[in-house]
């Protein structure tokens, strides 16, 4: 019988593996099937996916399950490239994965292959970047092992404006975005490479933060604390055996695998404020409280928009707007 058969409908038996009596039981199927995710290369779309809806079909027809499609979510992944090419025994181009995990781990394997590119697109496999994804992997360990005696696993928890200090106040927004960045990209398609690139942001941040501190006060110690939990769980779906043991090290029970997911607050998940001046021909007539990651032309928009701009430029000319990023817009009239 052609192996198509078997692998049309084996995800279905899987829900009720053990029965002698039939390939499955009504119940059970409808309990587990759908399958949420399936993920496969291009070459299955054709045939295997095809296969399998028409077996789905088919035995909904018989009455033998409810569901009408057999996968709720498709994901199709990209090739593996090895100098332009597609990696294969036949071109003798492949990468031997033992070697990656003797020489950098695993975790550093799974950082590379996820970091390149979106998981549909195909990627090209790089020494170079394997051995940066390597360096990248122990400046996070440096980061967490350097600072084990501030951190605490029984940190207060933080809020917006419970920090007396701006650049701890800075930070905690920084872990906050980097929570729901992180969270969207992975829920979102398994954007993997840009998960990664937070990943980096987030470390450099704290790195930069912790450069500025000569010594660290409660507070100080607090947001340390909040950042380096938050990161190590953050990464633990990539880097699980580091995350796993950096958990263990300070002095945490059971598996960093098993804790609940970081939450993030929506207002501090927003860039930082400014305060905006509005200056009519060089002199200032209003103040507003503006995101920082406003454009210039959103920037322009707003003062535009005030109340009291609209007051005082009604009936006149506006010549031309200038805008300084992040400070002030000045609005020539005449």
């Amino acid at each position: 019988m052609d192996t198509f058969v078997c692998s049309s409908w084996y995800y279905l038996r899987y829900s009720d593996a053990k029965n002698d009596k039939m390939p499955f039981a009504k119940d059970k199927v409808n309990k587990w099937l759908p399958v949420d995710q399936y993920v496969g290369g291009i070459e299955h779309a054709i045939l295997h996916l095809l296969y399998s809806r028409f077996f789905t079909k088919a035995l909904r027809d018989m009455g033998l399950l409810d569901f009408d499609e057999p996968f709720k979510n498709l994901l199709t992944q990209g090739m593996v490239l090895k100098d332009g090419s597609k990696m294969s025994k036949s071109k003798g181009n492949t990468v031997d994965p033992d070697e990656i995990f003797e020489n950098y781990g695993a975790d550093t394997a799974r950082l590379f292959i996820l970091s390149d590119s979106p998981p549909a697109r195909d990627f090209d496999w790089s020494d170079a970047g394997v051995e940066g994804c390597y360096k990248f992997l122990n400046r996070v360990w440096r980061l967490i092992s350097s600072n084990a005696d501030n951190i605490s696993l029984n940190y207060p928890e933080l809020k917006a404006g419970s920090l007396k200090k701006r650049e701890n106040d800075d930070l905690l927004r920084v872990i906050h975005m980097a929570i729901k960045g992180i969270t969207n990209d992975i829920s979102n398609d398994f954007q993997f490479n840009t998960v990664i690139s937070k990943y980096r942001e987030l470390v450099n941040a704290i790195y930069d933060w912790r450069g500025k501190k000569s010594e660290l006060d409660e507070e100080d110690k607090n947001i340390l604390s909040f950042a380096i939990v938050s990161l190590i769980k953050l990464m633990s779906p990539v880097a699980v055996h580091l995350t796993e043991e950096a958990w263990h090290d300070l002095g945490a029970e059971g598996s960093v695998h098993d804790v609940e997911w970081p939450h993030w607050d929506e207002n501090l998940a927003k860039a930082s404020s400014i305060t905006l001046v509005v200056q009519i021909n060089g002199k200032v007539k209003d103040k507003i409280e503006a995101d920082e990651a406003l454009s210039e032309d959103e920037l322009k928009a707003l003062a535009l928009n005030s109340d009291k701009v609209k007051e005082l430029t009604e009936g006149k000319t506006i010549v031309k707007t200038i805008v300084v990023p992040k400070k002030l817009v000045n609005i020539v009239v005449k």
